[in-house]
């Protein structure tokens, strides 16, 4: 039923884009926290470990990085497209929020 009802609203692509976007900050997020990790990690073997958990997250970063490129929804190396990305994003929650 939900998908029916954002598909008649025009908002199955913002769901994804919103979804998407989550999952980007939260890729972002370990790879920044393994980081942190390694650089703590007590053992020969848990750096091994803890190396391998962050090339795995820089990997899941770079294909949800890729996969919001291909969709329009990521515009790293464009601030101007980026800001207007962000501005519907912002205007469509908005509206949703009324």
């Amino acid at each position: 039923m939900t998908n029916i009802i954002q598909n008649i609203a025009g908002l199955s692509a913002m769901t994804d884009q919103v979804i998407a976007t989550d999952f980007l900050i939260t890729a972002k997020s370990g790879v920044r926290n393994m980081a942190f990790a390694l650089t703590e990690a007590a053992t020969p073997e848990l750096r091994v470990t803890l190396r391998q958990q962050l090339n795995d997250a820089i990997e899941t970063h770079e294909k949800i990085s890729q996969y919001m490129i291909d969709k329009g929804y990521y515009y790293p190396s464009d601030l101007d497209e980026q800001a207007k990305v962000d501005l519907t994003a912002s205007k469509v929650a908005l509206k949703i929020s009324k």
